[in-house]
């Protein structure tokens, strides 16, 4: 019981460092989204994988785990498609790193319910670097290799 309790509260804390990042910069999504979003992959998954007569049988969990992770990664696909914004007169696109937040939130969701806490850990920092650096990675790469595409992503 003291590991589900623990993989739970781990997907409510890493979806909530995420959505602190989307509240500081003023965005759709944020605290409270993302740390459900996180917890709705992880209840569902671990619902699923803990149920007595499958997760003793190697090949229903196999089977259970594929149907899930595919069920609820395609699914948040729609939560994330409801943030972004296009703008026909401006030819533009808004929030799709928001969007890309949502969905990766599931996944480290997802992780947090059956991951070993290594991945789950270096997954969820890698997340937060692309958030907090990714903008200046981007800047800097424009300036020595030349400008991208124009894009009018959020950051």
């Amino acid at each position: 019981m003291t590991d589900i309790i623990l993989r739970l509260l781990a997907a409510v804390a890493i979806g909530m460092a995420l959505g602190l990042n989307r509240d500081l910069k003023g965005k759709p999504t944020g605290i409270r989204t993302l740390g459900l979003v996180s917890l709705g992959a992880a209840v569902v998954t671990l619902g699923l994988t803990h149920e007595a007569h499958i997760a003793f049988d190697n090949d229903a969990y196999s089977r259970v785990l594929q149907g899930v992770v595919q069920g609820v990664l395609t699914g948040i696909g729609f939560l994330g498609g409801g943030v972004i914004l296009r703008s026909e007169a401006k030819e533009t696109v808004r929030n799709i790193t928001t969007a890309a937040t949502v969905w990766v939130t599931a996944a480290l969701g997802t992780a947090c319910a059956v991951s070993d806490w290594r991945i789950l850990g270096i997954g969820f920092a890698l997340a937060m670097l692309l958030l907090m650096f990714g903008r200046q990675g981007e800047k800097w790469i424009e300036r020595k290799v030349g400008p991208a595409l124009p894009h009018d992503d959020e950051g």
